[in-house]
């Protein structure tokens, strides 16, 4: 919501904690806090563990700014700014090892605060963000003084939406990514408690984390929390008993591993259809079209499998998103990217024929993949044909999608894999005889041409395969 004569922004998934909301005014995040939270904020940032998270980025920049100067903040007691994100992207879009380096620095960050008498709020995957393959924590509106006695509030939300996805990962195989999609909130006790009953339950961290987790909570599902916080400190609960559990918490979520088994994607780049002379081409259109001024300040790779043209991407670009279908594709990745030391390639999980929707509340909490992405480039490299025919959508739908992902004025870099092309003949070969009228490049190029002016086209050597640069709009 944009409130009028003010070009202020309200952030739609900051809501939750009345104390401090989250908003936009131009290209400023800005964070209002009432009385408590402004002198828990002036604590915090006076606390010594604090300054040295936020000069290691392991806390999102934040510092002050003038209420007077921000058109809504009558109501607020103090402002924050905070760096902006280059890509806000959900917890089921991560791979594995993401989900646990976030899982870890979440813990680390709380290992901190807690000796300095502060602890956090929330628990919650949504805390955390990327800049690349670094993690970084925003939601500094969540850090509160701790009290002796009570529990970390955020136990329950750490569990649902990170050390659940986690277990089911490293000790049933599953992709945890549909299960976190499915709901805003995460995985709940009750669930993680029927999957894993048996000899199952004696899995690390399954019986105190699950089984336990879920019979404290139906034993006091009618209690109040301060009957709860009354009832640890009469059993002597304390901060170095909070501290000794987020440790243990934090050695669970080392040791969980996996490693997802080899699918087709994960091998692509070899058994894939190209010759050297076609991938040496379509390497030298793809980074001339990158090249192009203005310098992007974000691109997109659609399909991006081991990286390859996100990493050309990169040299020219701000930023770029790298989106894959495959988990243990996506897992590889960013691994990779992660050993290099890569701050400027984020890699998602997401099947591009059903890309992440809006979700939470009014399905804005969490914006859809379509509402974050106004890309300056969108690479679609061999994408057309696994949407057109792998999953039956016509050309006009891809090409809509396409341009809906981009900025006006934005470049578009795609292929069309000719029908005659063995990838090509291979998707239509499980297809009814016919069924792909449509699919023909004089169609496809048709199809380009009335959203897009075509600035380059070129046919890679083999010549079932050609590559086109657009503008949108242009």
């Amino acid at each position: 919501m944009v409130t009028p004569h003010t070009g202020v922004r309200a952030e739609p998934g900051s809501f939750r904690d009345p104390a401090n909301r989250v908003f936009h005014l131009g290209d400023d995040v800005l964070r209002g806090l009432d009385e408590r939270a402004a002198r828990e904020w002036r604590a915090l940032a006076a606390a010594e563990f604090f300054p040295p998270l936020l000069a290691a980025g392991k806390v999102c920049g934040t510092e002050p700014v003038e209420p007077a100067r921000v058109p809504t903040a009558a109501r607020w007691a103090a402002v924050l700014r905070h760096e902006r994100i280059p890509f806000v992207s959900h917890p089921y879009e991560w791979s594995f090892a993401m989900l646990r380096d976030a899982a870890l620095l979440h813990l680390e960050i709380l290992r901190a605060a807690l000796p300095a008498g502060f602890t956090t709020k929330d628990g919650s995957a949504y805390n955390l963000q990327w800049r690349g393959t670094e993690p970084v924590f925003i939601d500094v509106g969540s850090f509160t003084p701790a009290r002796d006695g009570e529990p970390w509030a955020g136990y329950r939300q750490f569990c649902q939406t990170l050390l659940y996805p986690l277990l089911l990962g490293a000790h049933l195989g599953l992709d945890f990514q549909p299960w976190l999609r499915a709901r805003v909130d995460g995985i709940e006790p009750d669930q993680m408690r029927r999957l894993f009953g048996g000899t199952r339950r004696l899995l690390p961290g399954v019986l105190t984390h699950v089984h336990l987790h879920d019979a404290m909570q139906r034993r006091n599902a009618r209690a109040s929390t301060a009957d709860v916080r009354s009832q640890l400190r009469a059993a002597g609960y304390s901060q170095e008993l909070a501290l000794a559990t987020v440790r243990g918490i934090e050695k669970l979520v080392r040791r969980l591993e996996h490693r997802p088994a080899a699918s087709h994607w994960v091998d692509y780049q070899r058994t894939c259809a190209y010759t050297a002379d076609d991938r040496a081409t379509k390497e030298r259109f793809v980074a001339e079209a990158l090249a192009e001024p203005p310098r992007p300040r974000l691109a997109l790779d659609l399909g991006a499998n081991d990286g390859r043209y996100a990493r050309l991407a990169a040299r020219q670009a701000d930023y770029v998103v790298a989106v894959e279908q495959d988990p243990a594709v996506v897992d590889g990745l960013y691994r990779a990217l992660r050993d290099e030391g890569e701050r400027r390639i984020l890699p998602l999980v997401m099947d591009l024929a059903d890309p992440s929707p809006g979700g939470g509340w009014r399905g804005v909490e969490r914006a859809s993949f379509a509402g974050r992405a106004r890309a300056d480039v969108v690479l679609a490299l061999a994408v057309v044909h696994h949407l057109a025919i792998g999953r039956n959508v016509p050309l006009t739908e891809v090409l809509d999608w396409l341009v809906g992902l981009a900025a006006p004025g934005a470049r578009i870099v795609v292929e069309f894999v000719h029908p005659e092309d063995p990838m090509a003949r291979r998707l239509l070969a499980n297809k009814p005889e016919g069924i792909f009228p449509d699919y023909r490049r004089a169609e496809f190029e048709r199809l380009l041409e009335t959203r897009c002016r075509i600035a380059r086209r070129l046919d890679l050597p083999s010549g079932t395969r050609t590559l086109y640069a657009a503008v949108v709009g242009g």
